[in-house]
């Protein structure tokens, strides 16, 4: 988790456009990544000369819209209002945000930019992109005076082989790097080193406050964490971090994987949100006359969550794999209940009676898109704030064994919820709400047509 006491720095970009052009000068730069971040978290984009970006491209360039309406697998589903065969399937601007441009150490000669995307015709933020949904809620905070801070924790696991050697035996025979549970151990963390050095020290010089990363409590599994920071940086130091640890390991002969469940008799692996509001210096969360340190505001904030817990699921779980997290006993929560620094819970109280007093949501996996999961969050706690909601007392004991109400439990739980949602209709507008409705149904269409190992394995001899 992090553990330097949040502070609302803004973040300094590591690198202008005139540090571009003199760094292209003298020949260390050649290709400047251009990105978008899709529905599912992943950078896409092109590769440009540098010599292009500098003198036009760093402007805008385009992308076919699909790029925000398609599967894991890069497949085209019927259903969407903003895309389809009809329609053509037209471009999109991708408008670099420059304050992004950062160099990617890892790769030669190389450095990067994320963009917001502009419909072609208005040049206004296409709504059910990642990046406008989260500044939409950034907005909405900042309009009452506050500042949203965030960081997430990014679990994965480390594998032996390569994603190329895994995939050509058809995802069989997995093993780790590690075959112990190596939670805070120094010893066995230490060869994995050979991905976790390179990784913690290009993010650092790609401008990436890395804090630190650990070993999880679970075989080959490990955790980096990201120093707090304003939300939009949180969300763009999370992507950056997740993409650059697949490239890193792969560098070196091994897969890592974000896969929240790969194994059923294995501990998931989670993405923690940590959030707090801040006024100018001050954390707003944060009262000294508090037992616990709560403000009046952080009260409503999480009572907020927790109303709205079901609501918001999908964008903390948004594919089938993401409720197998959710067991008894594996440190994944199962109820929507809150409690002091109490990791049963799914809403877990840190920094309590400290001026670094926030909230930890639990629910998230490692398959989170953090644009979604904290615009969502942010919808959720600012209602919350906006209605004066009245925070129930905290929860003391094990909140496996509580009859409180459970998480969504399934993806097409979630969904409906999803649909159900007045609240995040009006914080994102109902064509957003019925464009990711639409990806998590794509999602169960497909997972229901397929047979499973489990389904073979148990009717095929028994039935």
């Amino acid at each position: 988790m992090p553990g330097a006491t949040p502070q609302p720095e803004v973040t300094q970009m590591p690198m202008t456009l005139d540090d571009l052009k003199a760094q292209f000068d003298a020949g260390t730069i050649d290709t400047v990544l251009v990105c978008a971040v899709d529905m599912q978290g992943r950078l896409m984009g092109k590769r440009f000369h540098a010599a292009h970006f500098i003198a036009s491209a760093w402007e805008e360039t385009h992308c076919c819209n699909y790029l925000f309406a398609t599967d894991l697998m890069m497949a085209t589903p019927e259903g969407y209002a903003s895309t389809s065969w009809e329609k053509g399937y037209g471009d999109y601007v991708m408008k670099p945000d420059l304050s992004t441009l950062r160099p990617m150490p890892w790769l030669e000669g190389t450095v990067m930019v994320l963009c917001d995307i502009l419909d072609h015709h208005t040049h206004e933020e296409v709504p059910h992109t990642p990046r406008a949904m989260l500044k939409k809620q950034i907005a909405r905070a900042e309009a009452m005076g506050l500042t949203p801070m965030m960081a997430t924790e990014l679990e994965f696991f480390l594998f032996e082989k390569s994603f190329d050697e895994i995939r050509k035996s058809g995802f069989r025979d997995l093993a780790t790097l590690s075959g112990y549970n190596q939670d805070y151990n120094i010893l066995l963390t230490t060869r994995e080193e050979n991905v976790m050095r390179p990784l913690r020290n290009h993010l650092y010089a790609a401008g990436i406050p890395v804090e630190n990363s650990k070993g999880e409590a679970e075989t080959g599994q490990e955790e980096l964490n990201i120093k707090y920071a304003p939300a939009m940086d949180t969300a763009d130091f999370h992507t950056i971090a997740k993409h650059a640890t697949k490239e890193i390991a792969a560098a070196q002969g091994h897969a890592a994987s974000f896969l929240p469940k790969w194994h059923h008799d294995k501990v998931g692996s989670s993405s923690h949100v940590h959030m707090s509001l801040w006024q100018d210096t001050t954390p707003a969360f944060f009262d000294a006359d508090d037992k616990l340190g709560m403000s009046q505001l952080m009260k409503h904030y999480v009572a907020g969550l927790l109303k709205y817990a079901s609501d918001y699921t999908y964008f903390l779980a948004p594919y089938i794999n993401s409720y197998k997290r959710f067991q008894i006993g594996s440190f994944a929560p199962t109820r929507i209940i809150w409690s002091i620094d109490n990791r049963t819970a799914g809403f877990r109280l840190c920094g309590d009676g400290t001026k670094a007093v926030r909230i930890e949501c639990r629910v998230g996996g490692s398959d989170l898109n953090p644009y979604l999961a904290m615009a969502a969050l942010l919808a959720a706690g600012l209602k919350g704030v906006e209605d004066k909601l009245e925070l129930e007392p905290a929860f003391s004991g094990d909140a496996y064994a509580t009859d409180a109400a459970y998480i969504p439990q399934t993806l097409l739980q979630a969904r409906e919820a999803l649909l159900a949602s007045d609240m995040l209709r009006e914080a994102f507008g109902e064509e957003v709400i019925t464009h990711y409705a639409r990806a998590a149904e794509v999602e169960i269409e497909d997972f229901n047509r397929v047979v499973t190992d489990y389904e073979i394995a148990r009717g095929f001899e028994l039935a």
